[in-house]
This record gives C-alpha cells, structure tokens and sequence, in this order.
C-alpha cells in the first residue's frame, strides 16, 4: 500500500521517484540543477539538487530562472484585467490601439510570393492575440521554404531563443510590414500573439506592461522575484542559461546571470517569453488560477475569466498540430513517446526545437538536450510523467505513460509545456500512477 505523507495525498514514495529520476540528469551532466515543487491542498514539497551554474554555487530554493514562455499565462491574465475592468472587449478590434495593424493583407497560399495578398475579411481582435488566431506566428516548418518564412526572419522574428530587441513601437511597425499568414480567427499559428498582446496591454493600460504586471499581479500575490530582468543584488541567486552547441554537442554558456540580456531592463519587455521567476512565485500565481482567481484576500480576476480561460478556443479545422488552445494559453496536452527536433510534420506531437534553458531547466521532465534533439530513447519512461508546472492539479493524476494523454490535466490551470518549446522553470508536477 502507498504510504501518504500527509492528508494532502502526496505520495512519499512517489516523490521519492521523482527525485531519482531529476537527479539523475543532473548527474548525467545534462544539467547543472534544478528545483521541483509539488503543490496539492495546501501542502507544497520543494527538492532542490545541484548547482545554479556547471562550476557555481549551490543550488537554492530562491534561485531565479528565465521562464521562457511560461511568461505567456500571466501576460493573458493582465489582458483579461482590462477586460474585466472594461477597457477593451475581447472581440473589440485592435486597430484602435495598434494602428499599424489595421486593413491587413493575407497571404492567398502560404507559399505565395509577399505580394500575392487579398484584404483581410475582418480586423485583428483581442480574442485573436489570446487565442493565437491572430495570422501571424511560428510556421513549423524546418528548413525554412516559404517567402513569408524568410520575411519573418529578416523582420527580426525568427523561431529560435533570442527575442526581438527593438521597442515596442518598432515591433508593431515591422509586424505591420508583413502580410498575414492566415485570415483573422482562421488559424493557429504559435507565439506572435503574445508579442503583439505586450504592446496592446502597455497601450490600453497607459504604462509599461512591466508596471502593470508588478502592481496589478506581481505585488497582490507576493512574487516578489518575478520580472522582465534581475537586479544587481539578485545576481547571485540567477540560474545559468545553457545552449546545446549543435557542432560540439557540448553544453556552453548560452546567458550569463551578470552580463547576460537579464541583467538589466530590457527595451522590449516581451510578454511572450520575456520574465524570470522563481518556483514559489511562480506557485503562487498558479495557485491563483487553481482557486478561481483569487489567493489568500487577494483577487486577480474572477471566476468567469478563469473559467473562460481554461476553456479551449480552437475548433480541430483551426490547429496546425493536435492541441487545444485557451485564453490563458493551456494546451489540453498529448505527450509523443520520443521526440524529434525539427520534425517536417506540424501534425507530429513529437516536434521539438532546441532552445537554451538554465539550470533547473524542465520540459515534461526531460531536461537534457540529448534526449529532445535525437531519436534516442528516453532515460526513462518516468521522465514522461512530469509537468514542468507548479500547483496545477486538482486531485490525484492517473496515467499510463504509453496511453493518448495525460487526463488528469484537464484541470489543469498552469499551462504544461509543449515539447516544442524549451521553457525554463524549475518547478514541476508528478504525475505517476
């Protein structure tokens, strides 16, 4: 019989087996250390191995990661603070606010030439930048064939791990430059919509998106580590950001936590992927969602919009790869036994692309490059069983590793990583039998 460790439910034995498998891609030299947090009725379980650096200090508790697009939730969460405050509607056009945007041009196939366009049947909405159907985004396809995959790139978009670093006027305008992909509400296409939704935000709201997401998300819920850069006197709890040198197969430094892009404010604050957290921050704004929008006296936003974002928004006919898709970015999510990188099929579960990530870096548990770059087995088949995530179950999680999805994530409220996209917050979910 399980033994419990508490009322909670957490299983002792089974985060024993959590921890075995994490430290063992730390001692496997695929990472330099990681935290994992496991949040269930009130009881948090915190492990933390390794070093923040190869040749640096211990690992901490408070150790500071970029989180990749683990940024995209919480920037969803301040549009729908002005919704609720009636500043702008979901299906209102955003012309009003992003000009530059307005009476856009498509694209008649995805392999036109630029100047091959008809007028976009309706305007770019909210609910578009929300939902990822606006018609810009990351066209999976490895190499690059299209014309608009070019123009994307030579714009300064380009998929991969270094984020437009232009100001937020200029990224407006040079998406403006481009024709559309697909009509508005057509298609999904990944991660522009976030991009495009940190202006509209700092617009609407009349402040940068960064003082907006600290006084009206960051400050109500205590996370006092989360930002867009890391400040001088945090630097020592600042994780080191690795990159697979794809000649050497060896790990090199890819951001450094004093000289790196984080450590000083930077002239776009992307709302895509753009913050650093902690594993306890990090918590707290997903436990937030798990109660409905509040934490402690603190309410973010109610219980509709929770509800409303946690609801997928994208018909079979619209995604380009087997996924649901909500306001609040939370993928209903179908994990691939082995992936690839670079997968020529959009349609596979098991694309991925190679992007840094620091020490503490977690995708679904599988945290080494070499196992999400090649067509090797996984370490081991626990490592499936993880989701890089923080508080988000509601409830014991059942699955058998080999089966379509992992159901007891349909309630999920923090968004599991997509294998694709390489996030880097140390905090995860385990969801063993």
């Amino acid at each position: 019989m399980t033994k419990l460790s508490s009322a909670s439910g957490l299983s002792q034995t089974r985060l024993s087996r959590m921890h075995e498998v994490m430290a063992g891609h730390v001692e496997a030299g695929d990472m330099p250390g990681l935290v994992t947090l496991v949040s269930r009725h009130g009881e948090i379980h915190v492990d933390v191995i390794g070093r923040m650096a190869f040749d640096g200090a211990p690992m901490q508790r408070d150790t500071i990661f970029r989180i990749a697009s683990m940024t995209k939730p919480v920037t969803a969460v301040a549009a729908m603070i002005l919704v609720e405050e009636c500043k702008i509607r979901l299906d209102d056009p955003v012309d009003r606010w992003l000009p530059e945007l307005a009476e856009r041009k498509v694209l008649r196939t995805i392999d036109a030439a630029l100047d091959d366009t008809v007028p976009a049947k309706r305007a770019i909405t909210l609910r578009d930048l929300l939902t990822f159907r606006l018609g810009y985004g990351m066209i999976p396809v490895f190499p690059d064939r299209y014309p608009i995959q070019k123009a994307i790139a030579e714009a300064g978009f380009a998929p991969g791990p270094v984020f437009p670093s232009f100001p937020p006027d200029e990224l407006v305008r040079r998406y403006g430059s481009l024709p559309l992909i697909h009509q508005p509400g057509e298609r999904w296409l990944y991660n522009s919509g976030t991009e495009i939704l940190s202006v509209l935000i700092a617009r609407v709201a009349g402040t940068t998106l960064g003082k907006f997401l600290s006084d009206r998300i960051f400050a109500p819920l205590g996370m006092q580590d989360t930002a867009f850069s890391v400040p001088e006197s945090k630097h020592d709890r600042f994780a080191t950001s690795y990159a697979r040198d794809h000649a050497t197969q060896q790990l090199k430094v890819f951001d450094d936590p004093v000289t790196g892009k984080f450590s000083s404010p930077p002239v776009f604050e992307n709302g895509s992927a753009g913050l650093v957290s902690t594993a306890d921050d990090f918590n707290a704004f997903a436990q937030m969602m798990l109660n409905g929008g509040r934490l402690g006296s603190e309410r973010i936003l109610s219980r509709p919009s929770v509800e409303l974002m946690t609801t997928d928004q994208i018909t079979p006919e619209q995604r380009p790869v087997r996924l649901g898709w909500r306001l609040r970015h939370l993928l209903v999510f179908r994990p691939a036994r082995t992936a690839h990188r670079h997968s020529p099929d959009p349609a596979d579960d098991g694309f991925a692309a190679s992007t840094p990530r620091d020490a503490g870096f977690l995708d679904l548990g599988l945290s080494g490059d070499r196992r999400l770059n090649s067509s090797a087995p996984l370490r081991s088949p626990d490592a499936t069983r993880y989701v890089s995530a923080a508080s988000l179950i509601r409830g014991p999680v059942t699955n058998n590793v080999h089966g379509p999805r992992f159901n007891g994530l349909r309630r999920s409220l923090l968004r599991p990583l997509p294998l694709w996209e390489r996030a880097s917050l140390a905090s995860a979910v385990h969801s063993m039998r």
